[in-house]
This record gives C-alpha cells, sequence and structure tokens, in this order.
C-alpha cells in the first residue's frame, strides 16, 4: 500500500508538471501580450511597454519565465493581476467560498437524488418508473448544465417568480444554481447505483440472507447497499473534484463571483 501511494504521489507530481508546461507553452505562443489588448492601456508609451515588461519578467526568455513560476508556486506565489496588482491567491481566495458552498451543496443533492433513483429503478427493474428514471438520467447527460440553468430560470424565477436568478448571498440563491451544477452528477451516479444495485442483488451473500429468512429491508441495507456503495463512493471524489473546477459556467450564469469567474474577470478586463 504505500509502495502505491508513493508511485500516485509520483505520478501526480509528473501530471501536474506536465500540465502546468504545455499551458505555459500554449500561452507563450499566442501573438501579443497583456498590453496588447484592445483597452486604454494599449496605448501606452513604448518605454513604459518595456519597463512594465522587465517589472515583471516577461522580457526574459519564456524557460526562465517558466521556472520562475514554478519556484514561486511552490511558496504558494502565483503571480499578480496585470489589471490592478492584486495577487492571484488573494482573487482565489477572495472567491473561493462562493465555488465550495456551491459545490458541496451541488454534490450533497447528487449524492442524496442520485442513489434514491438508481435504488428504485434496480428495485423496479423493467416496470415504467425503471424506464422513467433511465430516460430522465439519459436527458440530464446529454443537456449542458447552463442550458438546465436557464431553464430552471425561467420556471422558478420568471414564470413562478419563486426564487431569485441572480446573485449571491442568501440561501434561497443558491438553489437554482446547484440543481444546474448537480444534474449531470445526479444522472451518473443514479446509472452507477442502478449497475452496482442489480449486480449485488445477484450475488451469492444475497440469496443465503434471504435463506436465512432475513428482512428484505435489511438485506437491502446491510448487505446490498453496503458492497453496491462502492463504485459510487470510488467515482465521488472525481465527481466533487469536477463541481468544483466546472462550475464557472453556473457561475457566470447565475452571476456569482466564484474563483473561477473571478479569474476569467481578470483576464479580460
Amino acid at each position: 500500500m504505500q509502495r502505491y501511494i508513493i508511485r500516485r504521489l509520483f505520478w501526480l507530481v509528473v501530471v501536474l508538471f506536465a500540465i502546468s508546461l504545455i499551458t505555459f507553452a500554449l500561452m507563450h505562443s499566442i501573438p501579443g501580450g497583456p498590453w496588447d489588448i484592445d483597452r486604454p492601456l494599449s496605448h501606452l508609451d513604448p518605454e513604459l511597454v518595456e519597463s512594465l515588461n522587465s517589472k515583471f519578467g516577461l522580457d526574459r526568455p519564456w524557460w526562465e519565465q517558466y521556472g520562475s513560476f514554478l519556484w514561486n508556486a511552490l511558496q504558494g506565489d502565483l503571480g499578480v493581476s496585470y489589471t490592478d496588482g492584486r495577487t492571484i491567491m488573494g482573487i482565489i481566495l477572495q472567491g473561493l467560498p462562493a465555488t465550495l458552498i456551491l459545490a458541496v451543496v451541488a454534490f450533497a443533492i447528487a449524492m442524496v437524488a442520485g442513489i434514491t433513483l438508481g435504488m428504485v429503478a434496480a428495485l423496479r427493474r423493467n416496470s415504467w418508473l425503471d424506464y422513467l428514471f433511465s430516460f430522465i438520467s439519459v436527458a440530464l447527460v446529454s443537456t449542458p448544465g447552463f442550458v438546465i440553468g436557464i431553464i430552471l430560470m425561467l420556471v422558478f424565477g420568471v414564470t413562478f417568480n419563486l426564487l431569485p436568478v441572480a446573485g449571491w448571498g442568501s440561501p434561497d440563491k443558491i438553489i437554482l444554481p446547484a440543481l444546474a451544477l448537480a444534474a449531470f452528477p445526479t444522472a451518473l451516479i443514479a446509472r452507477i447505483t442502478r449497475a452496482s444495485m442489480l449486480d449485488a442483488l445477484q450475488q451469492d451473500y444475497v440469496r443465503t440472507a434471504k435463506a436465512k429468512g432475513l428482512p428484505y429491508k435489511l438485506i437491502l441495507i446491510r448487505h446490498v447497499l453496503r458492497n453496491a456503495m462502492i463504485p459510487i463512493l470510488t467515482i465521488s471524489g472525481p465527481e466533487l473534484a469536477f463541481l468544483v473546477s466546472g462550475s464557472v459556467i453556473v457561475e457566470t450564469l447565475f452571476a456569482i463571483s466564484g474563483y473561477r469567474l473571478g479569474l476569467i474577470k481578470e483576464s479580460v478586463v
């Protein structure tokens, strides 16, 4: 187990290094620089632009810039914004609470709804409930989150005026974006739960428990669900990471200033 953990940590470092190198190289392959965007800074005096490039180290070769970036990143310094001089770490910390709250709420909704739908579909196999939940799962997987968000806004915000459609700061403003963000993981968890439950129901230990005369509810909870949760818990970690890193579109749609949205705003101002 120790060798496995060390090996996985080693490859994690290698993957992060490769991703950072590729991203850095791609950014440097794009023509222009931070002062060439169509904004007032684009009319700066050439000498001032040269001074700014020297200040931020943009006049050095890209490998020197990358080495400096790696060394500073290891110390928690991700650089500063070219627009107002704020640190990138400060921008992340400012918007991170909203993103984390939204991701955790969406994750809780996805786990509860997904496991419930999957269990009902498995226990009512080939019934109209099974077909209905399968259809809902396919629809949620196939529909982008921003489309679901727009539908939720039109139905609950515009038509019935039940919930706010934008902003942040109160519990009622979390519901719609959390539902939109939880749509895809809910469908995925439901499908995996159904498949795991059907597989567990056919195992020998379930037949043995039935032969012993154990109540059916106890068999479901103690034997079937416990073993069916293994693949669900396996994907729960990546799904939570997906919710944190992939919430930028939903945050933009509902005007939530999360950390990803804050970084995007800083890059285009």
